[in-house]
């Protein structure tokens, strides 16, 4: 748990929101506590009186939902609540219609999504009066606002107040509660409009680099690649010199180390205790590097037939702890399989002088260190 939700867990003395005015706030769950952070937010954010609005997007949740239960709270109590749920979810359908016809007989303001597309984002916006001025307060995830799959599922989630970000994400909503097309954004990547294209342009931009410093570098982490215009752009880049790292947990069509063709590409899958489902981009860009998270693959399904919502992390501490995640997976000989060029897939084992490293076993000895 980032040091600031754990005082506050520990002692109950400051609020959520005087906490993210603090600075940005980084949560890896299941190694952070998703009660005490984002559960937390949506809790508070229904009781306080200074709350006004509370927007979110709903793909999945649990059956006993205290997400549900804090919009519904919040809308009892008098706020604005506008909630998108995705009744197409693949498995949910049943269910989050039910969770939606809940919400609206408590007044809450529900969507269902647009046509021809999934809405796949995970977002929460808030919208707070203090004193003589309107903040808005942001959650971006990888993963569903699910408690259980929240303990099962590796996923990271950006707890943020910056102006930037509330702006894109009244944005969205305008999008997606609103349908409002057309909008623009500061930040955010949003698919299908903006994504594809803001990835590419980076992927572009190692290359550059790789050309003039030497230095190209991209490391993503991510549940599947299969689309192919991502595919050959990492093959060009591959063929330009860049160094690329690929953490795919499942379905992957590139195909990495054929030589002259994607020799500087690995591609490993960690298979653990817990399903890894978080999504992460870094590039090094020339020593000034560029992390996002969200909710998108690199896939055509993500790409182009779903709303979906990335976001740069810029605080240099949020930045560091990203890139030592995707390293500290890389260096897995435990659980870790690599895939080779001809589509097997091949445990790694450490050598007779090598230690075992084991990602998710030392990201939990670190969750317990911090906690005490």
């Amino acid at each position: 748990m980032p040091p600031r939700l754990q005082l506050r867990a520990e002692t109950g003395r400051a609020n959520i929101f005087a906490i993210i005015r603090q600075g940005d706030l980084l949560v890896h769950h299941p190694y952070d506590s998703f009660a005490a952070s984002t559960e937390q937010l949506l809790k508070e954010a229904a009781e306080d009186a200074r709350v006004l609005a509370i927007k979110q997007t709903l793909y999945r949740t649990s059956d006993d939902s205290p997400i549900v239960k804090a919009l519904i709270r919040a809308a009892e109590k008098g706020k604005q609540v506008a909630v998108l749920v995705e009744v197409s979810a693949r498995f949910d359908e049943a269910n989050n219609i039910e969770w939606a016809q809940i919400l609206e007989t408590a007044g809450v303001h529900v969507t269902y999504g647009l046509v021809g597309l999934k809405t796949h984002t995970k977002a929460t916006l808030i919208v707070r009066s203090e004193g003589d001025r309107i903040r808005t307060y942001c959650h971006i995830g990888t993963g569903n606002y699910n408690p259980k799959t929240a303990r099962l599922y590796t996923d990271l989630g950006l707890l943020t107040c910056r102006p930037e970000l509330g702006r894109d994400l009244v944005n969205l909503f305008h999008f997606l509660t609103g349908y409002a097309p057309g909008q623009r954004y500061e930040q955010v990547l949003v698919a299908p409009d903006y994504m594809r294209t803001r990835f590419e342009e980076l992927i572009e931009r190692e290359m550059a680099n790789q050309q003039e410093n030497g230095n190209g570098r991209i490391i993503a982490k991510m549940n599947g690649l299969d689309d192919r215009r991502m595919v050959r752009k990492l093959y060009e880049a591959s063929q330009a010199g860049v160094a690329i790292d690929l953490i795919i947990r499942g379905h992957c069509t590139l195909r990495p180390g054929l030589p002259g063709f994607s020799e500087n590409i690995r591609v490993l899958s960690i298979l653990g205790r817990f399903l890894e489902h978080d999504r992460i981009f870094y590039f090094h860009n020339n020593g000034q590097p560029i992390t996002i998270i969200g909710s998108a693959d690199w896939r055509t399904r993500n790409l182009t037939r779903r709303v979906e919502l990335a976001t740069p992390v810029t605080e240099p501490a949020l930045q560091q702890q990203l890139i030592d995640i995707l390293h500290d997976a890389l260096a897995d000989n435990r659980y870790g399989w690599e895939l080779d060029g001809d589509g097997y897939y091949r445990l790694r084992l450490p050598a007779e002088d090598e230690p075992v490293r084991s990602f998710q076993d030392e990201m939990m000895e670190r969750a317990v260190e911090r906690s005490g």
